[in-house]
């Protein structure tokens, strides 16, 4: 079977308990009459290999990193950008222990995954920053496979070298796959253009706002900012990341989105994606030759790799730039440049349309509704929900047990990549299907329906992920029953400036 086609075409009825497929209804099924004449997929992948917990620290701290042929100072994770991947099965604890040798405070934020409370590392809502040469122990369960990641959430600092991936392994795997590559895309300046406090403040501080930045597929002003580069897995274009393995596997790539300000495009040279996972949860797989990752989100693919070298592409959607690797089934194939032409670039884009939970993944109906509203104050440095930032944020009260429907209203001339700590939600579309995510984007002048089952008592934020708009206020949370305490995110003191 040629890489250039998807693995899969239709869509099993087959999902059984905790959404998976049986390993016979994936070989002989709806899934398997789509290979039309390929070769069924083989083995256990390695994925399904046993994983043990284990204690770990994550020592966080300025160090002098290569993101290829340029050296800089910044701040990571045990030395490493990204910093070190936790494995674990679903069902397992995470032990580890921030070592805080920063000079200032930080956490640990678990992106995406449904843990205890006072394990979210959210400051000022589920635990106060740790400080410079303290330590704070993460204990807590990880209940759903998928394609995580953890980063700070204090200030500015995920715009650094500060965050690392998390994945958590079905014990039960359904999927049947030869190897598996972990992707991290981000967009980098600290350390070549200041950091990103100073980036926050030329922000703040300018009364312009570069409308060249613009991309159709998000609705028109694609972003705050160009970064100097472009990361596949801390590495840039000039020394790009290679991705080994034989002809004829199949390939599962975990793609994470851990930038500050960018969306990506994302595209394999040569290959169509059959893309299975969105944030860590199944959904009906569809091919695709390129799909658009906002921050925060994730996607897994599967594929069947040609026999060559392969531009692995993330385009900066609206930007003048691109992250790149290398795929390589044979060492000899000379290598494509960075700069190479992708046609599945331009060709057909993953859609939230294609995306549809498997039916045992369905959240219950909702009770009763919820607006949120999207906005930008008049000053144009202040993004809100419902009129609120952050400092006096919007508290979205639920009861435990209810699910609520959130209507997420952007008001705003921009998009934004909205996020929910310690739940997953179901975007709900016109026909009332969806798949289930933690982060969606939302289009100016478009209106979402995010259903939300209150099953995991706590103050959880809930705020745009791209961390300039955070920082500028759009940060606000949903709470379990009356408001108890001061739960308030105190954003960076920042000067006003005016949009256009």
């Amino acid at each position: 079977m040629s890489g250039g086609r998807g693995i899969v075409g239709g869509w099993s009825s087959s999902w059984g308990s905790g959404g998976r497929v049986s390993r016979r209804a994936f070989v002989t099924g709806t899934f398997a009459s789509a290979l039309a004449g390929a070769v069924p997929l083989l083995g256990a992948p390695p994925a399904a290999a046993a994983a043990r917990p284990r204690a770990m620290v994550l020592r966080a701290r300025p160090t002098t990193v290569s993101l290829g042929q340029r050296t800089v100072r910044t701040w990571t994770y045990n030395d490493e950008v990204p910093g070190p991947q936790i494995r674990v099965m679903a069902g397992e604890r995470v032990r580890a222990k921030l070592v805080n040798d920063l000079p200032a405070a930080t956490t640990v934020h678990w992106h995406g995954i449904r843990l205890d409370f006072p394990m979210d590392g959210a400051p000022g809502f589920s635990q106060e920053a740790t400080q410079p040469g303290k330590t704070f122990d993460y204990d807590f369960t990880v209940p759903d496979p998928g394609t995580y990641f953890y980063h700070s959430h204090v200030g500015t600092q995920p715009d650094r070298g500060l965050y690392g991936t998390l994945v958590v392994l079905d014990p039960r795997e359904p999927l049947e796959y030869d190897e598996e590559f972990t992707v991290v895309l981000d967009d980098w300046l600290d350390g070549i253009e200041g950091t990103p406090d100073d980036a926050l403040a030329r922000l703040n501080a300018s009364t312009d706002h570069d409308d060249t930045l613009r991309s159709e597929a998000l609705g028109g002003v694609a972003a705050e900012m160009v970064h100097p580069l472009y990361l596949v897995n801390g590495q840039a274009p000039d020394t790009p990341m290679t991705f080994r393995t034989a002809p004829g596997r199949v390939v599962r790539f975990r793609v994470i989105n851990a930038a500050a300000d960018t969306a990506f495009r994302v595209a394999l040279g040569g290959h169509r994606m059959t893309v299975t996972h969105t944030d860590g949860f199944p959904c009906r797989p569809v091919n695709v030759d390129t799909f658009l990752i906002g921050m925060g989100e994730r996607y897994d693919f599967l594929t069947r790799l040609d026999e060559g070298a392969f531009p692995l592409v993330a385009v900066a959607e609206g930007k003048r730039g691109r992250a790149f690797a290398v795929v390589r089934t044979n060492r000899r194939a000379e290598s494509p440049a960075s700069t190479v032409q992708v046609p599945e670039l331009t060709e057909r884009m993953l859609a939230y349309r294609d995306l549809e939970a498997p039916s045992s993944f369905d959240l219950p109906r909702p009770s009763r509704s919820i607006s949120v509203t999207l906005g930008m104050r008049p000053s144009g440095n202040e993004w809100t929900m419902n009129d609120k930032v952050a400092g006096d944020h919007l508290r979205l009260r639920v009861d435990r047990g209810e699910t609520v429907r959130l209507v997420v209203d952007n008001q705003s001339p921009m998009w934004h990549p909205m996020h929910l700590h310690g739940h997953t939600f179901q975007l709900r579309l016109a026909d009332g299907r969806g798949p289930r995510k933690d982060t969606v984007n939302v289009k100016p002048r478009q209106r979402l329906h995010l259903d939300v089952l209150a099953d995991n008592p706590g103050e959880w934020m809930f705020h745009c992920h791209n961390l300039y708009h955070q920082e500028q206020g759009m940060m606000g949370s949903i709470g379990y029953g009356p408001a108890r305490g001061n739960t308030r995110h105190r954003p960076q003191e920042h000067n006003r400036r005016r949009k256009r």
